[in-house]
């Protein structure tokens, strides 16, 4: 199972009071904000739970695993998240 941005947007109609409409375009905004940013190349960085960081990964030799031909990989960026220490208890918990 997962958690949905309509997952998200009915908790804050049930926590809030806010109307399903008002959850909704907040729970979007929030997203778009995250979203912009990390388009920008900047870091999202959200307090005890974790960091999105964006990384540039550099041009490299890869190889096709179909053909075994050998293609060049180009550059990129990539965003990576790393857990808070609050959503790491979280994880081991559920892990134990």
């Amino acid at each position: 199972m997962s958690l949905t941005k309509q997952d998200i947007a009915n908790a804050l109609v049930k926590k809030t009071g806010l109307t399903q409409t008002q959850a909704s375009v907040l729970t979007n905004q929030f997203f778009e904000q995250i979203t912009e940013t990390l388009s920008k190349g900047e870091d999202v960085k959200l307090s005890s739970f974790g960091n999105f960081v964006v990384r540039k990964k550099s041009q490299r030799p890869g190889r096709n695993p179909k053909t075994g031909e050998e293609v060049l990989i180009t550059a990129r960026k990539v965003v990576t998240f790393k857990a808070g220490p609050k959503l790491k208890l979280v994880t081991q918990k559920g892990s134990k």
